[in-house]
């Protein structure tokens, strides 16, 4: 899809066991093919539309009224996983997978689902931040609901341009389109499509603010989203305690004990020219004797590999 100017760091594909970005986009569409399933059954029953968006839906959606939010408040998670539109769902997850994927390559692929987390969480309340001072203000409310994945992929959008500015696109085309050339064009399509909703421009701007926000503390080596990976962890070895015992006794035998009876493990460095003509001129000046036992080895396994 793309390549960046500096090293990539480890990439797992989107298909692996236990990949998050794989998991939200199969939550996003289980919570659509189920709540199409509902609303197929109202049909069915010969039931309005309006009784399965009043009696169901609703009950996924965050209302803009705060007073209706106090009896629901689980919307406020379920919101940002609710999409009725085929049209809106293929939107929302192609950007998701698209800045997704770039992120879990840039970092790992434990950042993805915490940042999906946070950014739709900073979103919904800043929609029912803007809706109740509104209210409050004494300004009538249109009935309106927030939902849908694509506050929180601004989220991840702008943590990604953020983190990997050097990403291109296309590279057979004049060096590559930039990273933040795709993400101004996500974020012209996302606010034309909003412009007529200022509680939704609100909450989209929360939610990309809180992305810059969070790469630039990753980047000053402040993770906010450590805490919620062991929370994950635990969660996840509560329910299968073999599952962490394996995990450690596997690393053991890994690092310690399989020597498969040769010499335990040494880090080695890389060989590169610039090490060994390095190494030339020490010998040059100071002689072969003064070198390290670790460039010793090195010049030998230059020569080997015909370096």
């Amino acid at each position: 899809m793309g390549y960046r100017e500096h090293p990539r760091g480890d990439r797992r594909g989107i298909w692996v066991e236990n990949n998050p970005l794989m998991m939200l986009i199969v939550i996003n569409a289980m919570v659509f093919i189920l709540l199409h399933f509902i609303k197929s059954i109202y049909l069915l029953s010969q039931l309005p539309e309006e009784s399965f968006q009043r009696n169901m839906l609703s009950y996924f959606t965050l209302p803009s009224d705060p007073s209706t939010f106090i009896g629901r408040p689980w919307t406020l998670l379920t919101s940002f996983f609710t999409q009725m539109s085929l049209f809106q769902l293929l939107s929302h997850l192609f950007w998701l997978w698209t800045f997704g994927s770039i992120l879990q390559e840039t970092t790992d692929d434990r950042k993805v689902f915490p940042l999906f987390l946070y950014g739709g969480l900073v979103g919904a309340l800043s929609f029912l931040a803007y809706s109740g001072i509104l209210s409050l203000s004494g300004k009538q409310l249109p009935p309106s609901a927030f939902f849908g994945a694509l506050t929180p992929v601004m989220a991840i959008a702008v943590a990604t341009t953020v983190l990997a500015p050097q990403y291109r696109f296309f590279p057979m085309i004049g060096g590559g389109i930039p990273l933040w050339v795709l993400t101004l064009v996500f974020f012209i399509i996302d606010f034309a499509a909003i412009s007529t909703q200022p509680s939704l421009m609100v909450s989209h701007a929360s939610s990309a603010l809180f992305g810059f926000l969070f790469a630039r503390n990753l980047l000053n080596g402040r993770d906010w989203s450590h805490w919620m990976n062991r929370l994950f962890d635990r969660i996840s070895h509560s329910f299968n305690p073999d599952r962490r015992r394996k995990s450690k006794e596997r690393v053991r035998q890994k690092v310690f004990y399989e020597t498969g009876g040769r010499e335990p493990f040494k880090r080695r460095a890389n060989v590169t020219q610039q090490k060994v003509d390095e190494i030339l001129d020490k010998i040059n000046q100071k002689g072969y004797s003064r070198l390290t036992d670790e460039e010793k080895d090195l010049l030998r396994r230059a020569g080997e590999e015909g370096l």
